[in-house]
């Protein structure tokens, strides 16, 4: 321990020494990583101005963050906070809710955070150094702050004790006061939150230099990975780094470990995605973490190899992870296992993707970002910044309805009222989803900070990740400070504009980024002339030049209608297709076809769909409009097998496909992404 924490200590010492960026407010603070490409502008660097994220930051500010956080100061719907103030000795008790409560309000707070950071409201100031001051008072002394442990033991004394249950969710509930904690300060300058979470992390430490390997694996849904990074970031805490290298060290060194919770192997063996994917998801980007300050080659060799299996065999194609509801790991056998492992809400084999039974937990798709995010910043290759856009505008947004006060914790890809059975979860969205409202939290923080992923610093400049409308304001690495406004209709069309307000006096790079699903020619051009440059699909296109005010370059990213197929070992979707446009999935929803069943449509493989503009609860959306085909001819008998008719009856119908992220936004209905086709 002694030998790491003198390397880890002369790491700190070069990363500083060298650090050529000013940036210390960034949502994941990478500007003094020696091993990431990347740096991330700071969290009010950014500011949307209108378009799509304009709308969505407003729903945000207006509505999304402060719901959440009264929900959970709703006593008669949550005890999230109310938890806190019995911690706190406020007021007599018992604990009341799920175990990682705790961890969902912090969430809650993060979103305030960021809201607060774009807007300096005071009303949300207030509320924060309120809900702040009641954290503090309930943290014990030592730096331990888990409210159902606490108030159990003032309720019942030497009856509980810390981590003996790893259900509990202790070190997840950390985790999420970190990244919170870090965010404030860097937002506020304020330390009463920071201090909070130093003394949690204080207490990690001390604990794991004391635990047994049993105890150290206390890590259901690790969080605190990323939030033990970002703390050293954020303090230069040589000791954080330590403890987050060990973590990972001790994962896998024990003989009851499970695919399920990721700890079976020691995590530098694994290269494929197993169990339940929020832990796996959550693992992976602090692994990244890890390694933007450590470079250590075999955590990128296994994430690398890890990403690889998602992408290319359990990725939905929404961005969506973790197909299962129950299933078991990592293939149902015994082999090279003493038995047979249960899993849940999890990953599962490859092209194992059913689209009614998808689970696709909210909080699965939102870590998908999370860990994508950190890879782009650790490489610099935007096939990560696919994924997250990918994520971002289809199985994240699917968890929040248009108006943000109803959530989805699962999302599957195709919802059939038929079915003579309920599934656990429900397939409408919810105000508040009982025992486990993890999901509504964060799909709050994560759109409050979405602006944090449209631009990052290279060291001779700017890439672009995320198109919309937005402003940018901030220094790059030579010094200078430069102003950028974005505006475009992304992803409704695909021409962006990038308008130079104030530049520097020296010469600087643009990387535009060119989305991976780009299959036609590019237009690019600076002041209306077209630009020398290399353009390909999945990389950024480089402009260097000594840029002025009013510089304008245009972009234009060819959005066409594509119909997708998946992979012929994917079953469910055989002789099926969907469809895309840019980065927006589409589906067909039950509310569009009259009394007609959205599962006896055809779509011919020449059919010209249009897009056409419309609007759903509020929200001005792109569909896509044409003519496909309807088969009358499909039995609605109840019998489990039945003869095929040799001859069909099929004519056409007018169909409309609406943003798969909006369904669910007008009542009740069926839904799918997927549709048969009929080749032509």
């Amino acid at each position: 321990m002694k030998s790491s924490l003198f390397l880890l200590s002369l790491l700190v010492i070069l990363s500083y020494s060298t650090n050529i960026f000013s940036q210390q407010k960034a949502l994941v603070n990478t500007s003094k990583s020696l091993y990431a490409k990347l740096v991330s502008v700071d969290v009010d660097a950014v500011q949307w101005t209108g378009g799509f994220w304009g709308r969505w930051f407003e729903v945000s500010k207006d509505t999304m963050a402060m719901n959440m956080l009264n929900l959970y100061e709703n006593d008669s719907v949550c005890h999230g906070f109310c938890n806190f103030e019995i911690a706190a000795g406020h007021k007599k008790g018992e604990h009341a809710g799920a175990p990682f409560h705790d961890g969902d309000f912090y969430k809650t707070l993060e979103a305030i955070i960021s809201v607060y950071a774009q807007t300096k409201s005071k009303r949300l100031y207030n509320e924060l150094e309120r809900v702040i001051k009641v954290i503090g008072e309930a943290q014990r002394d030592d730096g331990y702050i888990h409210t159902p442990t606490i108030i159990n033991h003032r309720n019942n004394p030497g009856v509980t004790k810390e981590f003996e249950d790893r259900m509990n969710f202790e070190t997840y509930n950390m985790g999420h006061l970190m990244t919170a904690a870090c965010l404030h300060y860097r937002v506020t300058d304020q330390t009463n939150f920071l201090d909070i979470a130093k003394k949690a992390t204080g207490f990690l430490v001390r604990y794991h230099k004391n635990a047994s390997a049993e105890q150290a694996r206390n890590a259901i849904c690790p969080s605190h990975y990323m939030g033990v990074v970002e703390m050293y970031r954020t303090t230069g805490n040589n000791e954080y780094l330590a403890l987050a290298k060990e973590m990972i060290d001790i994962r896998g060194l024990i003989d009851n470990g499970t695919d399920h919770n990721q700890d079976r192997i020691p995590f530098r063996q694994q290269r494929e995605a197993v169990g339940h994917a929020v832990r796996a998801n959550y693992l992976y980007a602090g692994v990244a973490d890890l390694y933007a300050e450590t470079g250590e080659d075999s955590l990128m060799i296994a994430l690398a190899s890890i990403w690889s299996d998602v992408v290319t065999k359990k990725l939905y194609i929404t961005g969506a992870c973790g197909a299962l509801y129950d299933g078991v790991s990592p293939n149902g056998t015994t082999y090279d296992q003493p038995c047979i492992q249960q899993v849940h809400q999890a990953y599962g084999q490859a092209y194992q993707l059913p689209n009614i039974s998808a689970h696709n937990e909210t909080c699965a798709n939102i870590g998908n970002v999370l860990w994508n995010y950190r890879m782009l910043l650790a490489t610099g290759d935007t096939r990560y910044a696919d994924v997250l856009e990918l994520s971002l505008y289809n199985s994240v947004l699917s968890g929040t309805d248009l108006g943000g006060t109803k959530f989805n914790y699962t999302n599957p890809l195709r919802v059939d009222h038929s079915l003579p059975f309920e599934y656990r979860w429900k397939k409408e969205r919810e105000e508040y989803i009982a025992w486990s409202n993890c999901c509504p939290p964060n799909v709050v923080r994560t759109v409050a900070e979405t602006h944090n992923y449209a631009y990052a610093l290279t060291k001779t400049g700017v890439v672009v990740n995320i198109y919309g409308g937005n402003v940018l304001k901030t220094k790059i690495a030579d010094g200078s400070y430069i102003s950028l406004k974005q505006e475009t209709n992304y992803p409704w069309d695909g021409n962006i504009k990038l308008i130079f307000e104030k530049a520097g006096k020296k010469p600087f790079d643009i990387g535009l980024r060119i989305p991976g699903w780009v299959n036609k020619e590019v237009i690019l051009t600076v002041n209306g002339q077209p630009v020398d440059v290399e353009i390909e699909t999945g990389s950024y296109a480089t402009i260097t030049r000594k840029w002025k005010k009013d510089d304008v370059i245009e972009l234009i990213l060819p959005m066409e209608v594509k119909l997708m197929m998946a992979n012929r070992l994917v079953e469910e979707t055989h002789n099926q297709i969907a469809v895309k446009r840019g980065p927006i999935v589409y589906c067909l929803e039950s509310i569009d076809m009259d009394e007609m069943s959205i599962f006896d449509v055809i779509i011919p493989s020449d059919i010209q769909l249009k897009p056409s503009e419309i609007e759903i609860a509020g929200a001005k959306l792109m569909a896509l409009q044409g003519s496909a085909l309807y088969n009358e001819t499909i039995d609605s008998t109840t019998e489990l097998y039945q003869q095929l008719k040799t001859k069909s009856k099929l004519h056409s119908v007018n169909i409309r496909l609406i943003p798969y992220f909006a369904w669910g936004n007008r009542g009740t209905s069926e839904m799918t992404v997927w549709i048969p086709v009929r080749r032509e």
